[in-house]
């Protein structure tokens, strides 16, 4: 069930709610137990077939988790570690590799087509960052039921943000509703809710319709307008932040009105005046994962510069291929890695860059290479380039009245997460944001409702 449907906010979270305040005040002990129940509803809720997947895979990690603490073998996280990326690469990549391999001469493979379960990336992620941490000596073993939860908890199962055990565990052992800020953490939790269903709503996906078209229209080979290249490329810039983000403030709320603190995932990116300012204010979880796991792991910056560039390329262009099974997705990557070694070329010289200058430039290379991330083919994003750089026609009709709303906010406003901390608790405040969230029911309706974007990774 989306976050955004009518069954997942009129009867799955009251009744989760409901549940887990009667077990908290009559059974405290039954807490997690219930909150690991309730994640595998709500993931079997999408698509039963795969609950079994999901519950193999806590069960094997856990199990793997305590061998490890009981007879610390040197192969044995590895080889889990392992074992997690080939299921993932089983769902994700097998069509990918299959394409890969007809482009040799004489082989003709048919793709399995499999199914993609969801949320597979972020629950592989959270394995490997436990496992990692626990090889490294940095994480304690926990039982069987808060592991459970850290993988499957279900504001984050399906698209994130990234949590480390660190971040969630100890939260799990505290009793929400006794604290003394308990019921200001559920007044924000609702209005991150409301705040993130109106981004995705009124500003993320009415730009679908502006959207959507021109690169269906330049994926099925028609020339694209320079006014429609435009048009679909900023529009696309300012869906995607509003969709995740939007994704993100709801599953921070929906945590707190359970007593749990996640992380920040953005802090308004487009602000960024250079490329690895952006990667610290975009998918933010995804950036500290792909730095402290893959950058850092090959060598990060201690093995000289040619090595840090290397290093750089290969986090980036592998964060690209996680995005997407498909060469579009690893271009991307791979530019995104280049760019982050121009920026550390750049700072080498010692040249200062004025905010200004490093703004639009950052702008104008995140802009362009979303291209690569939106086109279904090279074909595609080739056709949209081409009206970017005025080699069509300039075409009529750019919808900046549709876009003018989105840029102002993603530019000028403050994130949800620091709006919601800064507006004082009061009664006109809570009918305003009753208002808004019977709006945003009146608005969606179960017909009109897009899926996240995220999901698809």
């Amino acid at each position: 069930m989306l976050f955004n449907s009518f069954v997942f906010l009129l009867a799955f979270l009251p009744a989760a709610l409901a549940l887990h305040a009667l077990t908290e005040r009559v059974r405290p002990d039954w807490r997690l137990g219930l909150l690991v129940g309730l994640s595998f509803v709500f993931y079997g809720w999408w698509d039963p077939r795969f609950v079994p997947l999901l519950a193999a895979s806590v069960l094997l990690n856990w199990w793997v988790s305590r061998l490890y603490l009981r007879a610390p073998g040197p192969w044995l996280i590895p080889l889990a570690i392992a074992l997690n990326l080939a299921v993932l690469a089983l769902f994700k990549y097998l069509d990918f590799l299959t394409d890969l391999a007809d482009l040799i001469p004489g082989v003709d493979l048919a793709r399995p087509g499999w199914v993609l379960p969801l949320g597979i990336s972020f629950f592989t992620f959270h394995h490997i960052m436990y496992l990692t941490d626990l090889r490294a000596g940095r994480a304690p073993g926990f039982g069987l039921t808060k592991y459970a939860l850290y993988i499957a908890f279900f504001p984050q199962v399906l698209a994130g943000p990234l949590v480390r055990w660190s971040e969630i565990m100890h939260q799990f052992d505290e009793r929400p509703y006794d604290r003394p800020d308990a019921a200001e953490r559920v007044g924000r939790g609702l209005m991150l809710l409301t705040v993130g269903l109106a981004k995705k709503v009124f500003l993320g996906d009415p730009l679908a319709a502006y959207v959507n078209p021109v690169f269906q229209a330049a994926a099925a080979g028609k020339a694209v307008t320079a006014a429609e290249a435009w048009q679909a490329t900023l529009g696309f810039t300012f869906q995607i932040y509003f969709d995740f983000s939007g994704y993100t403030d709801m599953a921070l709320g929906i945590a707190l009105l359970f007593g749990v603190v996640l992380p920040q995932n953005f802090d308004v990116p487009y602000r960024a005046t250079s490329l690895q300012d952006f990667w610290r204010r975009w998918h933010m979880t995804l950036s500290r994962f792909l730095r402290d796991y893959l950058y850092i792991g090959f060598g990060g910056n201690r093995r000289g510069l040619g090595l840090q560039l290397l290093a750089l390329l290969a986090t980036m262009t592998l964060g690209g291929l996680w995005h997407g099974a498909g060469l579009t997705f690893v271009v991307w990557g791979a530019l995104h890695g280049a760019g982050l070694g121009a920026g550390v070329l750049w700072r080498r010289t010692g040249l200062p860059m004025p905010a200004p200058v490093g703004w639009v430039l950052t702008g104008l290379f995140v802009v362009l290479t979303w291209v690569l991330f939106r086109a279904t083919s090279f074909e595609a994003a080739l056709a949209i380039y081409k009206g970017l750089f005025g080699l069509t026609e300039f075409g009529s009709g750019f919808k900046w009245r549709a876009l003018l709303p989105a840029a102002l906010v993603a530019l000028v406003g403050p994130t949800a997460w620091a709006a919601v901390h800064r507006l004082p608790p009061r009664r006109g405040l809570a009918i305003l944001f009753g208002l808004l969230f019977v709006v945003v029911l009146l608005k969606i309706g179960d017909d009109a409702n897009y899926e996240f974007i995220y999901f698809q990774f």
